[in-house]
């Protein structure tokens, strides 16, 4: 088990270590040789080519795949992609087992899910399976509109990615099933209401409610985690599809928006209280949208309006700072107030 500087000032202001042994201490930590740096997990050239190389596999055969490449057939469009998925998971298999590495033997299998899209969109234009809502005119409609033909899609998506996690512990695999999940938050409204579109404040409280359910999928796997960042994914597509539900509401009383800013300083809380940074964006971005909201009310048609906007940018950037500054002190403050229960879900 590894313990950081910010463990050790927590023990200390928990009355656990003495303050006087703690100088001391960290001193001596800091004196000792790194350990090798193979043993330390590091996202650098190599893992960002990684990267790099996967999403460009995955947006080939999914967003860029044009109404031309449909017209191979939908049986053939299966078949293409049912090979890349068999192709890239035995490579994804024999490096993650036999190569012994991880992130580009789990990319590969990430890819593979990836694959799963293209192939029911094959069955589906083979069998004429479009229900009630009609037949895409391409694939890559699938990154672009909201459609109730979609869902079986994504349903199938987050079946392979739930599989290939059975086995392949890899935390981008979530991120394929997190995609799938926000998008099925959006395209299960027609099926809702019947309609090819649906109703807006039908798919905003959809929205809210399946990132809610996100959420607490990502507390949930958070607890059970014992290694990688698997809750991340569902954090952000959860926080997505609920703050951007609740952002995008036309307009709202202003004791509504009082609470909307609550809302966002609640955020800000729970990002310093989990260490988890992905909402801490969402929360300052929400907070900077109702004051310049309450600026430009308060500035209205007057020049000190960018003025006004400036300083809430400034003051920020200023939070960040002082943030940075005294994080040791501000994470030891928490740790020693929080229940031992959310204590285990920081990151």
């Amino acid at each position: 088990m590894r313990y950081s500087t910010d463990d050790l000032r927590a023990a200390v202001t928990a009355g656990v270590l003495p303050a006087t042994q703690l100088d001391a201490l960290l001193a001596f930590l800091g004196a000792r040789a790194p350990e090798p740096a193979a043993t330390t997990p590091k996202f650098d050239l190599v893992h960002l080519l990684w990267y790099a190389g996967a999403l460009v596999v995955i947006s080939a055969m999914g967003l860029f795949s044009t109404l031309a490449f449909s017209q191979m057939g939908g049986q053939a469009l299966t078949a293409t992609a049912l090979v890349y998925a068999l192709l890239f998971a035995t490579a994804g298999h024999y490096i993650w087992t036999v190569k012994n590495l991880r992130t580009p033997g789990g990319l590969l299998i990430a890819v593979a899910v990836a694959m799963m899209p293209l192939a029911v969109f094959g069955i589906q234009d083979a069998y004429g399976a479009w229900t009630q809502f009609d037949r895409p005119k391409a694939m890559r409609d699938f990154y672009y509109w909201i459609k109730g033909s979609f869902v079986f899609m994504e349903l199938a998506t987050i079946t392979a990615g739930i599989v290939a996690l059975r086995f392949y512990r890899f935390p981008f695999i979530v991120f394929i099933i997190g995609v799938a999940l926000w998008f099925l938050s959006m395209d299960v409204v027609p099926w809702i209401t019947g309609h090819a579109y649906g109703n807006w404040e039908i798919s905003r409280k959809v929205s809210i409610w399946f990132g809610l359910a996100m959420l607490i999928a990502g507390v949930i796997v958070n607890l059970r985690q014992r290694s990688g960042d698997f809750a991340f994914w569902l954090y952000l597509f959860g926080m997505l599809a609920l703050w951007g539900a609740i952002t995008f509401t036309s307009g709202g009383t202003n004791l509504q928006k009082a609470l909307y800013c609550a809302m966002n300083v609640g955020f800000l809380i729970v990002a310093a209280s989990l260490s988890r940074p992905v909402f801490a964006v969402f929360g300052t971005v929400g907070v900077a949208i109702y004051l310049g909201d309450l600026a430009e009310k308060v500035f209205k048609d007057s020049m000190l309006f960018p003025f006004a906007l400036s300083l809430i940018g400034i003051g920020i950037i200023a939070l960040g700072l002082y943030y940075h500054r005294h994080r040791p002190a501000i994470s030891a403050w928490v740790d020693a107030r929080v229940p031992d229960a959310v204590r285990r879900l920081r990151a």
